[in-house]
Order: C-alpha cells, then sequence, then structure tokens
C-alpha cells in the first residue's frame, strides 16, 4: 500500500467543523501495545540480557529507532540499530500472524466513520511492513491514507505524521480530531494543533486544553468527535 496517498479521496464532513479523524494504530485500533514490550524482552533475552520493566513506560508509544537505541543503550548490547529493528519487526509479526486483538470500541468507530464518509487515516510509528499487516485486520478500506513511521523526516512526538495525513487528505489540521493512546502520540498530534481524545493504554493521560481523555474507545463515536469541534461562522 502507497503511504500518504487518498484512496477515496479528499472529502470533507459537510454540515460540520469537523474535516476529518486521524487514528493512531498500536494501543489504540489494536491491542498490541504489550506485544512490543513482550517481544524487545525476548530479543533482549537472547542476547543475553533481561530488560527492566520501569523501562516500559519509555518505550512505549515512540517510533522504533527510539525505543530501540534507548535498549541498546541501557543494556550495553552488542548489536546495531538496523540489527535490532530487524530483529524486533520479525518477532511483532510473528506474534500479530498468531493473534490480532482489537481494541474495544474500533470496529464500530471504523465502520461509522467509513459509513458517514468521514476522510480517515491511519497515522502510525510502527514501519510501514507492520502497517500493511495490520490492515488486513482493520479493513485497509476504512483509511484513505495511511502513514508510517518510516516514511516521514520525523515520526512522533514530531508533529511530521500528522500534518503529512492532512495534507494528504487536503484538510487543515486544526480542523481534524486525532485519536491516540500514548503520551508521545498525543505531543505529536497537538504539535500539529489537532483537537486530540486520548485513550491511554499503558501510562496515564490527563485532560488539557483541546485535549479529551476517555476510558475506551467504546465512548467515541461520531457526534462525540464533532463535538469537539469549534463552531465556525
Amino acid at each position: 500500500m502507497t503511504s500518504t496517498v487518498p484512496a477515496l479521496g479528499t472529502r470533507t464532513a459537510e454540515g460540520s467543523a469537523l474535516q476529518a479523524v486521524l487514528l493512531d494504530m498500536d494501543g489504540t485500533l489494536v491491542d498490541t501495545e504489550g506485544f512490543w514490550w513482550d517481544v524487545e524482552v525476548e530479543v533482549f533475552a537472547s542476547l543475553g540480557y533481561t530488560l527492566d520493566e520501569s523501562w516500559r513506560h519509555v518505550v512505549v508509544g515512540g517510533p522504533m529507532s527510539r525505543s530501540a537505541g534507548f535498549l541498546i543503550e541501557a543494556t550495553g548490547a552488542d548489536i546495531t540499530l538496523a540489527e535490532l529493528s530487524v530483529l524486533l519487526n520479525e518477532g511483532f509479526e510473528q506474534r500479530i500472524e498468531r493473534a490480532l486483538p482489537l481494541m474495544p470500541g474500533a470496529v464500530r468507530l471504523l465502520a461509522e466513520l467509513y459509513e458517514h464518509q468521514i476522510p480517515t487515516a491511519l497515522v502510525s510509528a510502527s514501519h510501514r511492513r507492520i502497517i500493511d499487516r495490520v490492515l488486513t485486520r482493520l479493513g485497509a478500506h476504512h483509511f484513505s491514507l495511511t502513514v508510517g513511521g518510516d516514511e516521514v523526516p520525523r515520526t512522533k512526538p514530531h508533529p511530521d505524521p500528522y500534518l503529512a495525513a492532512a495534507a494528504g487528505l487536503g484538510v487543515d489540521p486544526t480542523r481534524c480530531a486525532v485519536v491516540e493512546d500514548t503520551a508521545t502520540g498525543v505531543a505529536a498530534a497537538e504539535a500539529a494543533g489537532c483537537h486530540v481524545v486520548a485513550v491511554p493504554s499503558v501510562a496515564p493521560i490527563t485532560p488539557a486544553p483541546r485535549r479529551t481523555v476517555v476510558s475506551s474507545l467504546e465512548e467515541v463515536d461520531l457526534p462525540f468527535l464533532r463535538g469537539l469541534m469549534p463552531q465556525l461562522n
């Protein structure tokens, strides 16, 4: 699948200030944040190292380059970032081939956005090879475009992925609702100027201006997302 190329056109949400919905993947739509940590533990165990559980909050939600780099430095493992990235991606792919659980409310929300022709993008720090595998479970038709962490100059927590998604859809970032599960993703979305719905998966996230925190995607529907947008004159 080609990234940042609209598959369904740049449609707008008529009658609403909401122009598009941009969704994170791991921990937001698919219950895989724990998968990444388990794979990291297994890979480093094979290298002869034990990961400290407290490091889990450091690596969650970030790009692989940051997470893998941190773990190499923390353990002193004799492995390059490129070599480790291959091992982590391979381990993750093996796990999602066995099972890929969806977050509660994900199927219903994606179906609702698709039914109402709301431009929707998947914006992930995961690499393209992982995104394409997950899309077979989520349904690629639900997304007008997808953006991978290895397809932008800087990934989360920088705003680049969300700015790229908004540009690809032809919409204003300030009129986009972003759904995220980690502080890293929230920071990226807010830096892009988007309204954020945070559904914390591992670490708590506090409410803030232009940021609404919910406990589950089951609390999120199209009227809820439209209600986040200020009324236009």
